[in-house]
């Protein structure tokens, strides 16, 4: 660029990388999902080949592929981390606090037991293999861990998070994570240079300040950031000031507990359980779900990268038993623990085979342990390649564990599965009320009169808060968004009602509507005739003026669907 006979060059940060990313979310995964294959998979191949030890080392491509490479590894690992946070801020708003506790013995029971056994004998292998006892301690206490990143994206893609299934995976994944922290305090203790100090205090240390942390951050949560959205959505207009709160809730409860040496990924979640019960939850998670997505993808980018092929074709034998081996006696132990737990053996099988990989946390302890003279650097760099090449062969025993369940124990444990799925939906053969004001309210009450499900969307979040507390099924959210209507599951509603008067607002959610749920039959509250045509000239059935007695007409059409008769 020329300014006054002074050239200026124009540098956007990142701009190679990002236009490459982007290029292999939208078109790369894309290309190959239509070939079946699994969304994770896709971007671990991506990272492979774009990354410092894929195509670029080869000579006859390098001219080529160092257009395409990743130079900055770091900076791609740090922008993934965000996609794991953004994931586990999800699976706390689909937790209750009050249903967390109920799963207290899951997580503390079934989520320790799997540690300790897993770390236990997996360090007791390495120790047999010539280890020294600081180094088989270290990776007995990276292998025991699973990947949440992976396991819970595998989860929820396939809508299987309240099944038991999903709880029990959930509950030692929690666990999992809660057990990083004495972990990153262990390991510079059993450096050869570390002080004479004792393990047991600097434990129970780490386990305090842990549960200080995590209190302060519920307890904030609570008093601090729920008065602010609800403060933010009242005083001022626009999504992108609802958004602009919620990140920053988000990030002040991952730095609080960086900070005090838990994992982001925590704080994450816990800011997540501070929204989970409040009527701003299906809004939320609209806003994130697509953010999660991406970042997700560079999180599975940047394990690809870490895989070096060349080593992986040199040393193929040993990489490929380790691999296998580490698998195998996770899931092996994963399951027998959780058949001790009364676990269905169907439900225990396939958790072992879903959780029997490394976790994100191990890359991060086998750096530690290779930095503090714990590890050389060749086995630690042998076990990354094996921590990594496990997460690749995730989605294939995830799929594996769904066909043995199916095939050891028949279509009966499907069915019990499919049978939880469908009690644990909050919404089916249901009214959709789209405004809650004083017509939603009468229509509400005359639903719960005859005991028909129903759930609301509002905009306005001190009425909301009123009818939270009530107990009633009332979110925040806009109809004419079609992630709004997704949330309160339209598509199985029996009928929709719209009880607002704003002739724009309801052509909006017509047109969102008939977009999700063609064939749904649609009630409409009309100002006048005019209004009211250009409503039934969108397919609306039953169209009700103001002047008319709207609230209790409007009731009736929405009863009578159910062969319901209102008396009077």
């Amino acid at each position: 660029m020329d300014t006054g006979g002074i050239e200026v060059e124009l540098h956007i940060p990142f701009a190679r990388e990002a236009a490459i990313f982007f290029t292999i979310a939208a078109v790369f995964v894309p290309l190959l999902a239509r070939m079946r294959i699994n969304p994770v998979l896709s971007f671990l191949f991506a990272g492979a080949l774009i990354g410092p030890y894929g195509l670029v080392m080869l000579p006859e491509l390098q001219p080529f592929a160092s257009f395409f490479a990743f130079t900055d590894l770091h900076s791609v690992q740090m922008l993934g981390e965000i996609g794991v946070v953004l994931l586990l801020f999800m699976i706390g708003l689909e937790l209750a606090p009050k249903r967390l506790w109920a799963m207290r013995r899951l997580i503390f029971g079934l989520g320790t037991a799997q540690v300790f056994v897993c770390g236990v004998m997996i360090g007791l292998i390495a120790w047999f293999w010539g280890n020294s006892l600081e180094a088989s301690m270290v990776l007995g206490a990276a292998f025991a861990l699973s990947s949440t990143a992976v396991v819970m994206k595998l989860i929820m893609d396939h809508r299987q998070f309240s099944t038991p299934f999903g709880q029990k995976s959930f509950s030692i994944l929690l666990l999992q994570d809660l057990a990083v922290v004495p972990i990153i305090f262990l390991i510079p203790l059993l450096s050869p240079s570390a002080p004479d100090t004792s393990v047991i205090v600097v434990l129970l240390s780490a386990l305090l300040k842990a549960g200080l942390v995590i209190a302060l951050v519920l307890l904030a949560g609570r008093f601090i950031a729920r008065p602010l959205l609800r403060s933010v959505v009242t005083h001022v207009e626009g999504p992108e000031y609802f958004m602009a709160a919620i990140v920053l809730v988000l990030l002040a409860a991952a730095f609080a507990t960086g900070q005090a040496g838990l994992t982001l990924a925590l704080g994450a979640f816990l800011a997540g359980l501070v929204f989970a019960e409040t009527e701003f939850r299906n809004q939320i998670e609209i806003s994130i779900e697509p953010f999660k997505g991406l970042f997700m993808g560079l999180f599975f980018m940047s394990v690809g990268m870490m895989i070096d092929t060349t080593q992986v074709l040199n040393n193929w034998g040993w990489v490929a038993a380790s691999v296998l081996g580490l698998y195998c006696l996770k899931s092996v132990i994963i399951a027998g623990i959780c058949w001790s737990f009364r676990t269905p053996l169907s439900v225990a099988v396939r958790t072992g085979f879903t959780l029997g990989q490394a976790g994100e946390f191990a890359f991060v302890f086998i750096g530690m342990a290779a930095v503090f003279g714990i590890l050389q650097d060749e086995i630690a760099q042998f076990m990354i390649m094996v921590a990594a090449l496990t997460l690749v062969l995730t989605p294939s025993m995830y799929s594996l564990g769904e066909h043995a369940e199916l095939f050891l124990f028949g279509r009966k444990a499907l069915a019990q599965e499919k049978s939880v799925i469908s009690m644990t939906r909050e919404f089916s053969d249901h009214v959709v009320i789209a405004g809650f004001g004083r017509t939603g309210q009468s229509i509400a009450a005359a639903l719960e009169a005859q005991k028909i499900p129903y759930a609301a969307l509002d905009l306005d979040a001190q009425r909301l808060r009123q009818f939270r507390q009530e107990g009633k099924p009332v979110f925040y959210g806009d109809a004419a968004n079609p992630g709004a209507l997704q949330k309160v599951q339209a598509a199985r509603a029996r009928v929709i009602v719209l009880a607002t008067d704003d002739q724009t607002a309801s052509i909006r959610m017509i047109e969102s509507i008939r977009a999700m749920c063609p064939r749904i039959i649609i009630c409409a509250r009309a100002r006048d005739e005019k209004h009211a045509q250009i409503l039934r000239s969108m397919g609306v059935q039953d169209v009700v003026l103001e002047i008319d007695a709207m609230s209790i007409t409007l009731a009736g059409h929405v009863l009578r669907e159910f062969e319901i008769t209102v008396a009077g």
